[in-house]
């Protein structure tokens, strides 16, 4: 495919994603697994959408293919207008790396390494100078609330905190979107407030766009639209205002 993704041309009053009757199935014959039955999606620039439905209803896989982690057994993903099925691993890697952010329940934080290590990761795989990244990470750790705590390891940050470095981590690379998986599911109610109030202002100020898989309806009240999941289908797409 000629068209590289870091070239991408794009209109704002485009949708952002579009997900075109998407299915996945893991497996074969009586073993197939149908996780996703053919969903449609449209999220646009700014969106805050919260994915919500049981366990095993087809979200975390939804999330997956989204951020170019998996792919789908038939159906379009379009990105700011580019067929993301039509692009090599190569250049599926590249979108990641230059309009992508993840957040995971576990953090992911690297163990031994500062605070400020963790969040320079990504831009040293984009071959970023050494005084330029950390110059990066240093504004970003700002950003979260964490100016101070640079040099201090996982082990010596608490749960809230250790979540704001892997949001400083995500925020790094200045993500179109991000994509963020139970980002409070291991912190207490008072923690899960500050990073929601978090996420909310990194929407709102920075203007990126967030897709957040969530058990929790009170951290689903953040976000601006609502997208259930049930066996495999999207069974309602709501607006907060619409909720309310």
């Amino acid at each position: 495919m000629s068209v590289q993704v870091n070239e991408m041309k794009w209109e704002n009053d485009q949708p952002l994603i579009e997900l075109k009757g998407i299915t996945k199935v893991y497996g074969k014959g009586q073993a197939a697994l149908k996780a996703l039955k053919g969903i449609d999606l449209i999220v646009y620039q700014g969106d805050f959408v919260a994915v919500m439905g049981p366990s095993g209803c087809g979200k975390s896989t939804c999330m997956n293919l989204l951020g170019c982690l998996d792919t789908p057994t038939s159906g379009q993903y379009l990105f700011r207008g580019i067929d993301i099925g039509k692009l090599s691993r190569n250049q599926r890697a590249l979108l990641r790396r230059h309009y992508l952010g993840f957040v995971f329940q576990g953090f992911n934080l690297l163990s031994r390494t500062s605070a400020l290590e963790n969040v320079e990761l990504p831009l040293v795989y984009r071959g970023m100078h050494h005084s330029e990244r950390g110059r990066i990470a240093h504004d970003a750790l700002r950003a979260v609330g964490l100016s101070g705590w640079e040099h201090h390891t996982p082990a010596a940050l608490s749960g809230g905190q250790q979540q704001r470095v892997a949001i400083a981590r995500a925020i790094a690379t200045s993500p179109t979107v991000l994509l963020a998986d139970e980002p409070t599911g291991n912190l207490d109610s008072i923690r899960g407030v500050e990073i929601m109030e978090l996420l909310t202002s990194l929407n709102k100020d920075r203007g990126i766009t967030i897709l957040m898989v969530t058990h929790e309806p009170d951290m689903a009240g953040y976000a601006s639209r609502t997208v259930r999941f049930r066996d495999g289908l999207i069974v309602s797409d709501s607006r907060q205002s619409e909720v309310a």
